[in-house]
């Protein structure tokens, strides 16, 4: 089966980039977490079996993680 992937963009709180980047390498299915630089501050790989499982790992993982302000989910659709 293939895999689901996505980018999520993260804006953290001021101060807050490392706390959020420790918490989000714990989470299972995160693939890759990368500090960027512009409007967001920390772009995050998301992979699991299914799209409903990349969903539940954003909205039940990704989300409840404190200093996040804001996410915009990147479903990839092209493959490798």
């Amino acid at each position: 089966m293939a895999t689901t992937k996505a980018f999520v963009l993260i804006e953290t709180a001021v101060g807050k980039t490392k706390d959020v980047v420790a918490s989000l390498l714990e989470l299972p299915g995160v693939a890759s977490v990368d500090v960027v630089t512009g409007p967001y501050d920390i772009i995050c790989m998301v992979q699991a079996d299914d799209l409903s499982s990349v969903g539940d790992t954003v909205t039940g993982s990704v989300h409840t993680i404190g200093g996040i302000v804001r996410t915009v989910t990147c479903l990839a659709v092209g493959s490798e």
